[in-house]
């Protein structure tokens, strides 16, 4: 039987409010300041391939340095690693703000600045995550995973309107000194207002180097068979969802709605009202302990339904609908995911293990986003315009024109994902791990 926790600030306590709030002011900054610098840098060069590489620049340096940067957060203050890594993207807002003012901003910065807030998010995240594990209690942590989720999606609808509206009526420069208000704000508020416990997460071998760390937290993860077939899951999924909904989503929209960017914001904001809507049930409720359920079947579900909708429709109302039922799963998913990492992995090598666990899992995205873009204009939407007689069949489920081709890559993904969640849960290691959790739960 389901119940409502309590009181959020009891049950997750005072310094977790604080800094899941600050946190998420300073995401709103930083998500407006993304979104205003993908409109800046599609007006200028006209190139999707522009607003790809620089999630690209962002996610390469990512998932190379966190496979180092584990160890480094398990011997040192996550709260000081927090406010450096805070400092510099804030370093790198205010950079942009005075190439822009000056008249000198070019792409090639951009790039740069992208690159650098990866390697300090590469710190940064493990650094949270840990955090996060030493300030909730343990049967509580799924409800944090779901505020985490509820205020992220929440962000994915507000910050765009928020960075659209602020870009038209005062330009660039007014979304980066917001984005530098908030940097301000959740920094004073974990400066003097949090307190993050220390005592427990801070290996003992603090003299190891970063290369010794590194093989630690990779060591603990091949002992860990079932917890790597989840993070290996995972990446497949973040791969699978790279390709498409990371990459090829607004073109094929607008391809198939003759540039209609109300119809395309319509369904970007229901994805992030999607999340919504399943991180609040993450946090409202307790988590259900059936692991492959959790992550399994909801990925899967996700996958077939969502993207198969999203492929075979050509009208907002069955968008709407897909985008709600790609999207709904997900935080139940991370929530799961994260809980049984807490559950399995000592306190003390937290940092490594869950810096190698970022390198592993979100590696695939920068490969499925280049990739997603590759297949679209090389491959896909010129095989349905041809007509051989499967581009003939896929055209009476997807219709065709342009645009059609994108639509039958997220057919291939509603299959190709969803099968990846089934073997995935059915997998002796996966059902061990989930049996394991189940029993000390």
């Amino acid at each position: 039987m389901k119940h409502f926790t309590e009181n959020p600030v009891k049950t997750l306590g005072r310094s977790f409010m604080l800094f899941w709030g600050s946190q998420s002011v300073s995401q709103l900054g930083s998500s407006m300041t993304s979104y205003a610098l993908i409109i800046w840098a599609y007006k200028q060069t006209n190139s999707a391939m522009t607003v790809s590489l620089l999630t690209f620049f962002s996610y390469l340096p990512y998932v190379i340095v966190s496979m180092f940067a584990g160890a480094f957060v398990d011997r040192h203050s996550k709260k000081v690693i927090l406010l450096i890594s805070d400092s510099i993207a804030a370093v790198c807002t205010i950079s942009i703000f005075l190439l822009e003012h000056a008249g000198m901003l070019e792409i090639q910065y951009i790039y740069l600045v992208n690159a650098i807030i990866g390697i300090s998010n590469a710190f940064q995240n493990p650094a949270s995550t840990v955090s996060i594990g030493l300030m909730v209690p343990k049967e509580n942590l799924s409800n944090a995973s779901g505020m985490n989720s509820f205020s992220s999606n929440l962000l994915s609808v507000v910050a765009p309107m928020m960075a659209a509206t602020v870009l038209s009526f005062a330009g660039l420069s007014a979304v980066l000194l917001v984005d530098f208000a908030s940097f301000l704000f959740a920094f004073f508020i974990l400066l003097f207002l949090i307190r993050i416990p220390e005592q427990n997460s801070i290996s003992t071998a603090s003299s190891q180097s970063v290369i010794a760390g590194t093989k630690e937290g990779l060591a603990f993860l091949k002992t860990q068979k079932g917890l790597l077939s989840v993070i290996i899951c995972l990446a497949l999924m973040n791969f699978f969802s790279a390709i498409t909904y990371e990459n090829i989503l607004g073109p094929m929209i607008l391809s198939r709605t003759g540039g209609n960017d109300v119809i395309y914001g319509t369904v970007s904001a229901v994805l992030g009202v999607g999340g919504i809507i399943g991180g609040l049930y993450v946090s409202l409720f307790k988590l259900p302990k059936n692991l492959s359920r959790n992550i399994a079947i909801g990925g899967a579900l996700s996958f077939a339904l969502g993207d198969f909708l999203m492929g075979i429709g050509q009208s907002l109302p069955v968008w709407i609908v897909a985008g709600l039922c790609a999207s709904i799963p997900i935080p139940m998913i991370i929530a799961s995911s994260s809980v049984v990492l807490y559950d399995t992995v000592p306190e003390s090598m937290q940092g490594r293990v869950f810096a190698v666990r970022n390198t592993l899992q979100y590696a695939s995205i920068p490969c499925g986003i280049l990739l997603g873009g590759y297949l679209a204009d090389y491959v896909f939407e010129p095989f349905m315009q041809g007509s051989s007689s499967l581009a003939l069949f896929l055209q009476k489920l997807v219709g065709s024109g342009a645009g059609s081709g994108m639509a039958v890559m997220f057919l291939c993904t509603a299959v190709l994902g969803s099968l990846t969640c089934i073997i995935s849960g059915n997998t002796a290691s996966f059902k061990q791990l989930a049996k394991q959790y189940e029993e000390r739960s």
